[in-house]
């Protein structure tokens, strides 16, 4: 096991490049593609034909063609909720899920009382994928492969969390409550293949990518900071080059029926945490993100 999930030998897809416009009428939503990987992937998906509505804070590509913009903070469970609602969910062949940040030192919370990792890299999402599952690609065109749903996130990576504190009301820990959305992420995805057989649910795990996303933690002036932004990207794949390397993937047709698979960085399947694939586990981690949603949408 590493800290990019173990490697799975029951499944394998063949990796082939691309044409130009090979993804000619394939129509997608990003929600928080507007940075770091999210951005890189809608960028590879219009570059090879798509039409992608991105939704979140801030749009950088605009003018760009196939890009539409929804603009949004997914931070407030009530505008993610009503976004979701307002999608064409059923002209969607696929939605990629890639928003998020990670829990700083400082314990943070939205007004509607939910931790602002917690709120923004997962109940987000899943507020989002209970509104639109149903629907997802219910009008489209027959296309070669079910809807899909990606969810991006750390899966395979075994991380507990504390499901007895999900929100961080007791004691906050920025390693425990990032931890929290990483297996909130994850079961959404495991629940999902389940919950929703009309539509195919897959988890990505990047690994580590030069970011900012731990500018929480340390700082964004900070000498460490920068120092730890030299170091990722001397020895990791940029936002880029995973979005070049995934991007076959997300449209593979040997994928298919294999809903709630996982791949790691280099688009390798990879195992689910162990601990999720025990029943009991599952269900209480979806029950915990029910049980916020329903508090920050009262």
């Amino acid at each position: 096991m590493s800290a990019f999930g173990s490697v799975r030998k029951d499944l394998k897809w063949i990796r082939q490049p691309l044409a130009q416009d090979a993804l000619k009428g394939l129509k997608a939503a990003a929600i928080g593609g507007t940075n770091g990987i999210g951005r890189a992937l809608v960028r590879q998906l219009v570059g090879k034909g798509a039409e992608v509505l991105v939704i979140g804070r801030t749009f950088r590509d605009k003018g760009l063609p196939g890009l539409s913009f929804i603009q949004a903070d997914l931070s407030k469970m009530k505008e993610a909720r009503k976004i979701a609602q307002q999608l064409p969910a059923e002209m969607l062949d696929m939605l990629i899920m890639t928003q998020g940040i990670m829990a700083g030192r400082r314990h943070l919370t939205t007004p509607e009382g939910i931790e602002m990792d917690m709120a923004v890299s997962h109940l987000s999402r899943f507020v989002m994928v209970r509104e639109i599952a149903e629907r997802l690609g219910k009008n489209r065109s027959a296309g070669k492969f079910k809807p899909r749903i990606f969810v991006m996130g750390f899966p395979g990576t075994n991380q507990k969390g504390n499901l007895n504190d999900f929100n961080s009301e007791d004691r906050y820990s920025f390693l425990t409550a990032h931890s929290n959305t990483v297996i909130g992420n994850e079961a959404l995805v495991l629940d999902g293949a389940v919950r929703y057989p009309k539509v195919n649910f897959y988890g990505l795990n990047p690994g580590i990518i030069k970011s900012g996303i731990i500018t929480g933690i340390l700082g964004e002036r900070s000498l460490i900071f920068r120092l730890q932004q030299i170091l990722v990207g001397a020895l990791f794949q940029s936002a880029d080059e995973y979005a070049e390397r995934i991007l076959p993937l997300l449209v593979s047709p040997d994928i298919e029926g294999h809903s709630g698979a996982m791949f790691g960085r280099y688009g390798d399947p990879i195992h689910a945490s162990a601990s999720l694939l025990q029943k009991p586990c599952l269900q209480r981690v979806v029950e915990e993100s029910e049980k916020l949603a329903k508090k920050a949408l009262l």
